[in-house]
């Protein structure tokens, strides 16, 4: 039987950002969005510890209210180009060098996955616990069949045209395609791992299956209506936000 593994949480919530002025705080349905991967990460009972990495001072400040731990991100770390496994590095050395230690897992925790689950969360570190060879995990959700890579399309000088043309005579509707996944809202990396260089989608990498909506990836401020559409419509389970 496979051990449970000590997880940690890290929240990346850096102040700037261009789709929205500081995104990670925008208010959705009455709570700033940081809340959100925050309250759900607490609900799961299955991260010794949970840290908001940042370099601004009122997502710190919110951070702190939520009763997380708070690291300053170095500005270097901070740009619009700035990697978070670079991020999550530089904090699991500092961690190393501090006599701290580090965790056997880093899971990172998007503010911009909104609905991720405390449940999905408990899965997806009991499939790496299960899977030794593992080095990372992730939610994934089924692609829908209009965004399906045999349905796109080519659009170049006005014309367009199928990108994978011989594959889509062959399969053409949605029953004879081969089921494709896309990144649902969550990734698992074993802390070795990053630490040797790879990213957070090391591989093998092993994957735990959730259901649209809860991939939602709200990215723009157009995305802001659509979630709090979902929420009002009662198309995601938020029982853990009422606990914080």
């Amino acid at each position: 039987m496979s051990r449970e593994l000590n997880a940690w949480a890290l929240v990346p919530a850096r102040g700037g950002s261009k789709s929205i002025p500081r995104k990670n705080l925008v208010m959705l349905a009455g709570r700033p969005l940081l809340d959100y991967g925050v309250c759900a990460a607490q609900a799961s009972g299955r991260l010794e510890r949970i840290v908001c990495s940042t370099d601004d001072d009122a997502i710190a400040a919110r951070a702190s209210q939520l009763g997380i731990e708070v690291v300053h991100r170095p500005a270097t770390l901070a740009t619009d180009d700035a990697k978070v496994a670079d991020a999550a590095r530089d904090f699991l050395a500092s961690e190393a060098r501090q006599g701290r230690g580090v965790p056997d897992i880093l899971v990172l925790i998007q503010p911009t996955s909104p609905f991720l689950q405390p449940t999905d969360l408990a899965r997806l570190l009991d499939a790496i616990s299960a899977d030794r060879a593992a080095r990372s995990g992730q939610t994934v959700a089924r692609c829908p069949h209009n965004h399906h890579a045999w349905n796109q399309r080519e659009f170049t000088d006005g014309r367009v045209r199928f990108r994978y043309a011989s594959e889509r005579r062959v399969a053409y509707n949605k029953q004879a395609k081969l089921a494709n996944f896309v990144f649902g809202n969550l990734i698992a990396t074993r802390a070795d791992a990053l630490m040797a260089g790879e990213d957070f989608f090391a591989e093998p990498s092993v994957g735990v299956e959730i259901a649209a909506p809860y991939d939602f990836d709200l990215d723009v401020a157009g995305d802001v209506a659509i979630a709090e559409a979902l929420i009002a419509a009662g198309l995601v389970n938020l029982s853990h936000l009422n606990h914080n």
